[in-house]
């Protein structure tokens, strides 16, 4: 005997956000019972395959079609057969648990510790030499492991962290935040870019207050150099004037080469010509580098084994 449509349910549709989400908890719990049964279409053998008793088995459909308020099965004793409202939920119901296992798979591979994946940040100046020598070095010892690179500025990478997107980040200032951990890496001496035809550009090194009267090019807001930048200058006395601000140190160091203004930047992976770098003798003109992760978030383990690298690398980060 084919049951008709139920007119009564305890759930009915509706646009509702509060209502989907509701109907969602309840019937998750049952896809996987649902598209078993449908399979053998005997509730008996459903449930010694799925390794659950048939009672719970059968309250389980039960409940189900009561939740949609729609007849899925016709049943015949414990043969069952689908009506078309259940061929129909059916076809949805097998491609939800097939993403389902396929995002089950990934995050497996994701945390394998042999091929497992890393989520790394790091900013725009450590991307030429720093992090690509980092990761040949590691992968010395952990050659199958996979990176996700994210080069960015350090709010952006912090943003992120935060977000779940990375698992670690290179970043400079190092952050004191109460929902992130931050551990010192390394220290990068800080100079003062000029054209090599500035006045300044004979000189080997220099105050930064010999430099108030000059043009600045930096970094955007948000950017730690462009923190560093405001803060060495109002040490030095003096609140630089900008005539740009920009995403890439080397952009700025070739603004500097057209005449542009000047700029204090950490060295440079190559030299480059047009430009004469400055030691900075007061104030301390330096930035550190640290590394970051989110407080209290588990680590995979070969997020783990790269953390542990990172922080053995110690003082002796940067390229020399």
């Amino acid at each position: 005997m084919v049951h008709q449509q139920r007119s009564e349910a305890h759930l009915s549709p509706s646009s509702d956000t509060e209502d989907s989400a509701r109907m969602s908890r309840l019937l998750a719990p049952r896809l996987a019972y649902f598209a078993g049964v449908a399979r053998t279409e005997h509730v008996t053998r459903a449930a010694q395959e799925m390794q659950v008793p048939q009672s719970t088995l059968s309250r389980a459909m039960v409940r189900l079609e009561q939740d949609l308020g729609v007849d899925l099965f016709a049943r015949r004793g414990r043969t069952v057969s689908l009506t078309a409202a259940g061929r129909t939920f059916l076809s949805s119901v097998e491609r939800a648990l097939a993403e389902i296992e396929r995002a089950a798979d990934e995050v497996r591979a994701d945390a394998d510790p042999a091929t497992g994946k890393v989520a790394f940040g790091f900013l725009h100046t450590m991307g030429s030499e720093t992090v690509p020598g980092l990761i040949r070095a590691f992968r010395a010892d952990h050659p199958r492991v996979r990176f996700s690179l994210v080069q960015n500025y350090g709010e952006a990478m912090l943003e992120r962290l935060r977000s779940g997107e990375l698992d670690l980040c290179l970043t400079s200032p190092v952050p004191d935040a109460p929902d992130l951990v931050g551990r010192r890496l390394d220290e990068q001496k800080l100079r003062l870019v000029v054209p090599a035809d500035h006045r300044l550009a004979a000189r080997k090194r220099i105050r930064l207050a010999e430099a108030a009267d000059e043009t600045f090019v930096t970094l955007e807001p948000g950017y730690g150099m462009r923190r560093i930048t405001d803060d060495l200058c109002q040490e030095a006395g003096f609140k630089p004037r900008i005539a740009f601000e920009g995403e890439e140190a080397e952009t700025l160091r070739g603004l500097v080469a057209a005449g542009l203004g000047v700029a204090l930047l950490p060295p440079p992976a190559v030299a480059r010509p047009g430009v004469v770098e400055l030691t900075v003798t007061a104030p301390r003109a330096a930035r550190e580098i640290g590394v970051a992760w989110l407080d209290g978030h588990p680590d995979t383990p070969p997020v783990a084994a790269f953390k542990r690298f990172l922080l053995s690398r110690r003082g002796h980060l940067l390229p020399d």
